[in-house]
């Protein structure tokens, strides 16, 4: 375990599990609409959640990503500001944005109606992290890998301030490396 957390909250093995069974939840649930949604990647908290979950799609789904921010250190600043748009046009597509954790809900929310507003028929949400605690909007995701009390998580994609990213688990940051 890195010397700056506090506790390691999911293993890689417990992440890679949980990976297994979204995979096979969204696999049923789309096969069932017949289609095959266009995964978008929030970068870049969501990348290594995104690599290890495409691995248990049972579909021929293609991936972009976008760059979307809200964060300043460990606060959400409540301005979504989009960095990267998509390259692939969504019009008509299904979409399943995937994400890193989902918290206040606002960048959810945000992207949401932005892929609406580009035409997309459907969209929906899988997230590796949901913190319903922090929620300042009704969004929920539709495929959550594990639920989480008001931490400050870092490791599987997640940061502080661009640091602990490439951890393989996902774990809680000592109070002492941010305050």
């Amino acid at each position: 375990m890195n010397k700056d957390m506090k506790k390691i909250l999911f293993s890689e093995d417990q992440i890679r599990s949980r990976c297994i069974e979204l995979g096979r939840q969204i696999s049923d649930d789309y096969t069932a609409m017949g289609s095959s949604p266009l995964l978008v990647g929030l970068l870049r908290g969501s990348v290594p959640f995104m690599a290890e979950l495409i691995k248990h799609l049972d579909l021929d789904a293609q991936y972009d990503f976008m760059d979307v921010t809200s964060y300043a250190g460990t606060k959400s600043t409540g301005d979504i500001k989009i960095i990267k748009d998509l390259d692939t046009s969504i019009e008509g597509k299904d979409i399943l944005l995937v994400e890193d954790i989902v918290d206040t809900g606002r960048t959810i929310k945000a992207v949401k109606e932005l892929m609406h507003n580009k035409g997309a028929r459907s969209v929906k949400v899988v997230t590796l992290l949901d913190k319903p605690e922090r929620r300042e909007v009704e969004e929920v995701a539709e495929y959550v890998g594990f639920e989480i009390a008001n931490e400050f998580v870092v490791g599987f994609g997640m940061d502080f301030d661009q640091r602990y990213r490439c951890l393989p688990y996902v774990g809680v940051l000592k109070d002492e490396m941010y305050q």
